[in-house]
């Protein structure tokens, strides 16, 4: 059984709604600071450090300038702030030492450079996962979630 890891700190869910470290890399949705109608799907990827930014359409960040962009910094933050500095930069195999304790902090070591990714699943699971705060209070189990035990595992 998988165990739940309470996050670090809270977080702002109104700057990055959904964060996850997940299919080797750090990957989320971040509101645009100027459209309330905008958001930005951005990554980083274990390993190479790649790293990017694209609307949920997939236009590209005009943040995106030989650096990350904000929404990659605020992404970063709110993993920091969710999962622990230690366990994202294990995660995403930086060479970091001791001293990160912010987004800043975490994307100043990676070593990556821009590469396209797809903005297409990482919003999809958020659109899902969204889905899940329009349902009605119940104890009755749903069937996308069947596989999840009812009872204790037995050890």
């Amino acid at each position: 059984m998988l165990a739940v890891v309470p996050p670090a700190r809270p977080r702002k869910l109104a700057k990055v709604p959904f964060v996850e470290l997940a299919d080797g890399r750090l990957q989320g949705v971040v509101s645009s600071g100027s459209d309330l109608d905008r958001v930005y799907v951005s990554s980083v990827t274990a390993g190479t450090h790649a790293y990017h930014c694209s609307t949920n359409n997939n236009r590209p960040c005009g943040g995106l300038r030989g650096a990350p962009c904000k929404h990659l910094v605020a992404l970063a933050d709110e993993a920091v702030a969710g999962y622990g500095a230690e366990r994202v930069v294990r995660y995403l195999r930086i060479d970091a030492g001791d001293g990160v304790t912010t987004g800043a902090d975490l994307l100043a070591r990676i070593d990556g450079r821009h590469e396209p990714a797809p903005a297409s699943v990482v919003f999809d699971r958020f659109l899902r996962h969204l889905a899940y705060l329009e349902l009605p209070g119940s104890t009755t189990p749903l069937p996308e979630l069947h596989w999840f035990p009812s009872t204790p595992l037995e050890r």
